[in-house]
């Protein structure tokens, strides 16, 4: 028996060895069906495909329901409630709510519960409870909100192995004004910048309060301290004395500061007052604009007040009148060529004249 005779490749263009050689042309067809036929016997790409790391696929909540509003809006003074219900009731279960703290980012407990008791703590202790409309509910209400409650919370199933959670924020409605003292820009440090603030009657502003404001028209040249330390100034309408014509508008950064040493301006925040804000018309110097007010049952207002007046009771006043630091401002919901001749609404300022200048009237603050 004969052996076969290797298999010969055809390379040339003419017959030769008993082959027949294709064309250029025919021979390109043939590696293209070729190549068509493979790709479609491939497996498809999505059978191969794997999730990139760092991007897991979300969990799927089993006994929380998904807030259907995860933002709850509210005033300084009000009631609001923060909404937690379960679908079901585990075995063993607690229900843990926290607050991640806007200056230094740590998660405070508020209030832990089995459903049956529930335990307290921190300094919103003694203005939380639990709605408990009905069993499934862990919702949290806090009451007479003050500034400081603004930012996110967490509502947390505790439950071994199937720990779930989510994340609520409360948003305060309000009004951020920039504060410097009497002795002119840049004089505060961050533990001075946030203790002014809170003489005012607001604390210093957190960058979701201070981007919102700008996004509103804060407009301000001067660079200042806001709540986790860091420092910045708005800009609606980009300038020369203010980083340049050719930055575009924007809350620009000087980032984080040494809290102690570095000097800088505060951007304050304050929401709505239980209370009211009114003028009395005179020729006060700064002591007989204390007494005024004092005969009246009231107290000088101060620039947060006076700031949240104007923001929340549409107060508008062309008159100048002395407050609480030494300052003389006056508000203005309506512009007009009288008074101060700017197009935009706001509260305008005459600086820290001499307290013994018998000029101005005063703006008093009673409490409801």
């Amino acid at each position: 028996m004969g052996t076969a005779a290797p298999r010969r490749t055809c390379l040339g263009t003419v017959r030769d060895w008993g082959c027949t050689v294709l064309p250029p042309a025919l021979r390109m067809h043939r590696l293209l069906l070729f190549g068509c036929l493979w790709f479609l016997a491939a497996p498809p790409a999505s059978s191969i495909f794997q999730r990139p790391t760092g991007t897991p696929a979300p969990l799927r909540l089993q006994y929380l329901l998904e807030p259907l509003h995860p933002t709850v809006h509210t005033r300084r003074g009000a009631t609001a409630t923060l909404p937690c219900v379960l679908r079901a009731l585990p075995r063993n279960y607690r229900v843990k709510w926290s607050k991640v703290e806007p200056a230094n980012y740590r998660e405070n407990i508020i209030i832990i519960t089995n459903g049956l008791y529930h335990k307290n703590y921190g300094p919103l202790s003694p203005r939380v409870r639990l709605r408990h409309s009905h069993r499934f509910d862990a919702s949290l209400t806090i009451t007479d909100v003050a500034l400081e409650d603004e930012g996110r919370y967490r509502c947390q199933l505790v439950n071994g192995l199937e720990d779930e959670s989510v994340s609520l924020t409360l948003h305060l409605e309000g009004v951020v004004f920039p504060y410097q003292p009497s002795n002119g820009r840049y004089k505060f440090n961050y533990h001075e910048a946030k203790r002014a603030c809170e003489q005012q009657d607001s604390r210093l502003a957190t960058y979701q309060q201070l981007y919102r404001a700008w996004t509103e028209g804060l407009d301000w040249c001067n660079a200042g301290w806001i709540l986790d330390g860091t420092v910045h100034y708005p800009i609606i309408n980009s300038r020369e004395p203010c980083g340049g014509r050719l930055l575009l508008p924007g809350v620009r950064t000087y980032g984080a500061r040494d809290k102690q040493k570095d000097r800088f301006d505060a951007f304050c925040f304050t929401s709505a007052l239980q209370g009211q804000v009114y003028f009395i018309r005179g020729h006060l110097n700064f002591k007989e604009a204390g007494q005024a007010c004092r005969n009246h049952g009231a107290a000088i207002a101060k620039v947060g007040q006076l700031y949240s007046a104007w923001k929340f009771s549409q107060l508008d006043r062309c008159d100048g009148g002395w407050l609480a630091d030494g300052s003389v401002r006056y508000p203005i919901t309506t512009p007009r060529e009288r008074c101060g001749g700017l197009p935009d609404p706001g509260v305008r300022s005459f600086g820290f004249p001499s307290k013994e200048m018998r000029t101005y009237g005063t703006y008093c603050f009673v409490g409801k």
